[in-house]
């Protein structure tokens, strides 16, 4: 579910057509996998697999996630 979240689009704003992703690395990831033919459930678990090893990075380094 978490990953679903990640990877959908948002618009920025309501007033605007602009629409991007809620994270823009996730949602590269998964558009890289998709484009080499990998169907929607095997790109949505590559992603949650690379979710998994941030949040471990994360805590093994104890330090902070930034979107940038």
């Amino acid at each position: 579910m978490a990953v679903k979240c990640t990877i959908r689009d948002c618009r920025k704003q309501k007033t605007t057509d602009e629409i991007i992703p809620r994270n823009k690395r996730l949602r590269a990831f998964y558009d890289k996998k998709r484009e080499e033919g990998n169907p929607y459930k095997v790109a949505l678990i590559a992603c949650a697999n690379k979710l998994l090893h941030w949040i471990c990075a994360l805590l093994k380094n104890i330090t902070r996630f930034s979107l940038i």
